[in-house]
């Protein structure tokens, strides 16, 4: 059976925003670190070469395909900040939270299970943080340890 494509790497997140370009993207990729760890209370893990990882949880999908995956995350990704936020798309209390905290998030865009912040000034950091801690516990109540 295939592995997932993105896998844990050894690589240092430290060392990974600190080479993270222009340098104002640096900094909020410390301000989003730091918001993840105050949050989770975990230390984050490099997936790939470009996502940083917060705990993680392992699923079988419909077709048996055990995957491991990161149970939240973030990149400093050039265009925009892409934050995984998995929590609300699978569970229904949080997604009901995670629409009513996007009323008074800001700016953003989202995909699948990501949301995409240009630049923190854009966003409410306290709103964010809500939906962190949201997604969080949806994930632990859908993927216990």
């Amino acid at each position: 059976m295939a592995e997932a494509k993105t896998q844990v790497t050894g690589a240092d997140p430290a060392d990974f925003i600190e080479a993270v370009e222009p340098e104002w993207k640096r900094e909020e990729a410390r301000v989003i670190d730091a918001l993840f760890r105050k949050v989770t209370g975990e230390t984050p893990k490099m997936w790939g070469p470009a996502i940083i990882g917060y705990g993680e949880y392992s699923t079988t999908y419909a077709s048996g395909r055990d995957v491991t995956w990161m149970r939240a995350g973030f990149s400093p990704r050039k265009a925009k900040h892409s934050l995984y936020l998995m929590g609300g798309y699978c569970d229904e209390i949080a997604a009901r939270r995670r629409d009513e905290l996007l009323l008074r998030l800001g700016k953003y865009s989202t995909g699948k299970s990501c949301l995409y912040i240009n630049k923190l000034a854009d966003i409410d950091l306290e709103v964010l943080e809500q939906m962190i801690a949201a997604d969080w516990e949806a994930m632990a109540r859908r993927f216990p340890q």
